[in-house]
């Protein structure tokens, strides 16, 4: 285990690498005895700093939950960050490219909750039967660590690669539909680029939105109502340039797009 001076270190590298758009150099480098456990103490401290600046949390994220995304990563276990105020942004937004490093795009499902959940013990059905509404999502990933080489001891502490979310299409009901069986066809430019089914993160999404609310347990920490819980990437990530358009056709599920300015 890291020391907390190191934590703190590291915690504070990242807040001014988030100002600066300057990747840090990558940490299992530097501390190579690192651990999963460190790496979530300096996400959490991390959020503290944020947190203290006036930013607002209003849900998570959950990342790496599909094989598509652990084979594009090379990480074979879930992951999750924390989403502020300023993070969630409304289909047909303009980003500019340039706030970002290293932009890519996923497809998600992201779930309103409509009450706590809280593990350990929580369930697919308890996910189902806590959430108000899920609607279309594309998380734009972003890097204040560097790339090459990272791990998810890496991942985790830069907020598991969280960027910003983009919502739009149309919302539903878990009841009024199979979740699995959402699906969704992602564009760059007119071309597409990845197909995918919602299926693939765990076999239904709200099981991803039970493994955080369990995850979050072993930290003393909880899903609460109201949040709005990104539910992983149903495709591999797309990389994105400036002045592209990104469109996500989600079929019944309506569309979601934004372009990098």
């Amino acid at each position: 285990m890291l020391d907390e001076d190191t934590i703190a270190r590291i915690a504070d590298e990242l807040v001014d690498a988030a100002r600066s758009r300057t990747p840090v150099p990558r940490l299992t480098a530097r501390y190579p005895d690192m651990t999963v456990d460190d790496s979530y103490a300096v996400q959490s401290l991390w959020r503290s700093r944020n947190e203290a600046a006036g930013r607002t949390l209003v849900g998570h994220k959950i990342g790496l939950t599909s094989k598509a995304m652990q084979a594009a990563t090379g990480i074979t276990e879930p992951d999750y960050g924390v989403i502020f105020d300023d993070m969630v942004l409304e289909t047909g937004s303009v980003l500019d490219w340039g706030v970002y490093t290293h932009p890519r795009v996923e497809v998600e499902l992201a779930f309103r909750l409509k009450s706590d959940l809280r593990g350990p013990g929580v369930t697919t059905l308890d996910v189902l039967a806590a959430t108000d509404y899920v609607v279309p999502a594309l998380e734009v990933l972003d890097s204040r660590i560097e790339m090459e080489g990272r791990t998810i001891v890496d991942t985790i502490s830069d907020n598991a690669a969280m960027g910003v979310m983009v919502v739009g299409g149309r919302a539903v009901h878990p009841d009024d539909i199979d979740l699995r069986w959402a699906g969704a066809m992602l564009y760059r430019n007119e071309g597409i680029e990845e197909t995918g089914l919602a299926g693939g993160v765990l076999n239904n999404p709200a099981s991803g939105v039970a493994w955080l609310a369990n995850k979050l347990a072993a930290h003393d920490d909880g899903l609460r109502a109201g949040e709005l819980i990104l539910s992983g990437s149903f495709t591999r990530p797309m990389w994105v340039f400036a002045g592209d358009s990104v469109f996500a056709d989600y079929g019944p599920l309506g569309v979601v797009t934004c372009r990098f300015a």
